[in-house]
């Protein structure tokens, strides 16, 4: 299994405000970009996998309506958090 309790607590601890926070937007938008990233390796592999291109294209969206609430609400976590995760160019 690729994302075990450890390793969304770390992800949580790291970009999150404790190992326990799940909901902030950051933790979450730390977590699907981790989950993007391995479906995207997956995607390289079985180019053919139309299920995990649909979790994929899914997990995108996702992560998007995340960032542009956080844009919305407060330009500067939305920011930190694009800069921490590297997703501009």
């Amino acid at each position: 299994m690729y994302l075990t309790k450890e390793k969304k607590e770390e992800i949580f601890a790291q970009y999150g405000k404790s190992a326990k926070d799940s909901g902030s937007a950051e933790a979450q938008i730390a977590l699907f970009t981790y989950r993007i990233q391995h479906l995207t390796e997956l995607m390289k592999q079985n180019k053919k996998d139309q299920v995990s291109e649909r979790a994929l294209v899914g997990l995108v969206g996702k992560r998007r309506r995340m960032l542009d609430y956080l844009k919305d609400n407060d330009i500067e976590r939305y920011r930190n958090i694009v800069k921490q995760l590297g997703l501009r160019k």
